[in-house]
């Protein structure tokens, strides 16, 4: 094609790091096969997308705040599509609500993008469909850093979350399509990998093609062969599959970066149960201190959700003794809230006052602020390394430690995609600051 046939695409991207992933694969299936480049003009565009989630219930709000001033300042015949999870749940009702959108597109059908652009109404939201062994086109959007999806839908039944009903049963993407995936950003220069899903340690149950079961330790060790890749990242496992074997993994192979998001969500066993999480306070507990008994500089960050319908002021506490138990580097601390095609919407009768749950979140909070502070500093004095991938206007460059804490320090693009020593100087609640040690 030529250039003046080139298109323009702005999208926008909503909630966890799966959206994004997503996004870059929709980018570059447009880019190869439709000729679109992006955007950052959206009154500019030929096609705008919206990639959304809908964990919690502002992002489905801000939806159709979107897309409704999108309506209003895109230029013309401009097509708008809805992409992602809330794509997958509201589905024809979201045409209904904002009859200018030109397409729906769930996010178990991402792979079919090139087509439903050119579909007007079309609604591909099918949470059955399987593009586990799909060959996306190549985004090569990030110089050192790359995600590569490893599982697509979630087998877990918790009962406050939507994801099962908008991205369906799990199923994995076969091990080599993954290190293939993982060799081709080594040689576009990426030096770490994120490995996404769901539950990422449940990895290996389920193949669309029916071959032997394997696990997430046997991928972690295949990926760390990558010649080129340093760092090895990984989201969200789930605590009740943490055994021996992949905390093990974990702390012994050098690749793997010594940072762990394992989502608590309560401390509570009872609350625990009535979500249907698997695991009990002690087992939370234990796989904790097992970890980090191997790895002593591992940062644990968590999911926290306060307020979970029947949850007393004892089961409050228990979360709170986690808290101050583990002492998490970072948690992503949530209220409630009911959503759509959940088993907690039958709980209704037992849901916690808003103005309870608002002081829970609150005291959540600044505990946290408080363990933060202490851990954050305790760094000042240490030479750690970073891998620096952004310059920031300040004359300073920003990278992050192999246990994935932001460092700050004063310096030029030539440190981008290096892994320097870093002696550091000063602290914040939220990253470091030091300086390179040559």
């Amino acid at each position: 094609m030529s250039k003046q046939e080139e298109k323009k695409l702005f999208i926008e991207t909503l909630g966890c790091q799966m959206n994004d992933t997503d996004s870059q694969h929709i980018i570059a299936e447009l880019k190869e096969h439709k000729n679109y480049t992006t955007t950052t003009n959206m009154e500019d565009s030929d096609l705008i997308i919206i990639n959304t989630c809908s964990v919690r219930e502002k992002p489905v709000q801000k939806l159709f705040s979107e897309i409704g001033q999108f309506n209003k300042k895109k230029k013309a015949n401009a097509k708008i599509g809805v992409c992602g999870c809330t794509a997958s749940h509201l589905g024809e009702d979201i045409m209904k609500r904002a009859p200018y959108v030109d397409f729906v597109l769930g996010a178990r059908n991402i792979s079919k993008i090139k087509d439903v652009i050119e579909k007007k109404g079309a609604v591909e939201i099918d949470i059955d469909y399987d593009d586990s062994t799909y060959q996306f086109a190549q985004s090569g959007t990030s110089l050192y850093k790359t995600s590569v999806n490893i599982s697509i839908g979630c087998d877990k039944e918790c009962t406050y979350c939507i994801v099962p009903a908008t991205r369906g049963d799990e199923i994995s993407i076969p091990l080599e399509m993954i290190v293939q995936q993982v060799q081709k950003d080594a040689l576009n220069g990426a030096k770490e990998v994120t490995l996404l899903g769901q539950n990422v340690n449940s990895y290996g149950r389920r193949f669309s093609d029916g071959r032997e079961k394997t696990n997430f330790t046997k991928l972690l060790q295949e990926v760390s062969k990558v010649e080129g890749i340093e760092r090895i990242r990984f989201t969200s496992p789930h605590p009740l599959h943490m055994d021996d074997e992949f905390i093990e993994e974990f702390a012994k192979n050098p690749k793997i970066s010594k940072c762990i998001h394992m989502p608590l969500q309560s401390g509570s066993t009872s609350i625990l149960k009535a979500m249907k999480r698997g695991y009990t306070k002690e087992w939370f507990l234990n796989r904790t201190k097992k970890i980090r008994d191997l790895v002593p500089e591992v940062r644990i960050t968590t999911d926290i959700i306060v307020a979970f319908p029947g949850e007393t002021q004892e089961d409050f506490e228990d979360t709170i003794d986690v808290i101050n138990q583990v002492k998490f580097d970072q948690i992503f601390n949530f209220k409630y809230s009911p959503r759509p095609n959940t088993q907690a919407l039958a709980l209704e009768d037992l849901e916690i006052a808003d103005d309870i749950g608002s002081a829970r979140l609150t005291e959540v909070i600044e505990l946290h602020k408080l363990h933060q502070s202490e851990l954050m500093y305790s760094n000042i004095g240490k030479t750690v390394s970073v891998l620096f991938e952004s310059l920031k206007p300040n004359g300073e460059v920003s990278g992050f430690t192999d246990n994935y804490c932001q460092v700050f320090v004063k310096g030029s693009d030539e440190l981008l995609g290096e892994i320097v020593n870093v002696k550091i100087t000063d602290a914040t609640r939220t990253a470091l600051k030091g300086e390179v040690i040559n």
